[in-house]
């Protein structure tokens, strides 16, 4: 029979995965989106061209926040011990 816990572990690197290709879409995005103009036509937020004020602070922010809800939502406590195994 195959343990449970490794069904979990592959459940939650997938859903890692996932998190890093938001995070890349974010970060890409933004950065060739809004920066691909010419410099002299940038809009600043903060004092930071709004490209990189998006795709790296407030990206940031969101990727932080995004993760800390997957973690409390789909992530669970595994424990390492065999379920067998005696202490």
């Amino acid at each position: 029979m195959k343990d449970q816990r490794f069904k979990i572990a592959h459940r939650e690197a997938l859903i890692g995965i996932g998190l890093v290709l938001v995070n890349f879409a974010i970060w890409f995005g933004f950065a060739y989106g809004l920066g691909s103009g010419d410099p002299a036509n940038y809009s600043y937020v903060l004092g930071f061209p709004a490209w990189f004020f998006y795709s790296c602070i407030a990206g940031t922010g969101f990727m932080i926040l995004l993760i800390w809800i997957v973690m409390k939502l789909f992530f669970k406590e595994v424990p390492f011990e065999d379920e067998g195994e005696e202490r």
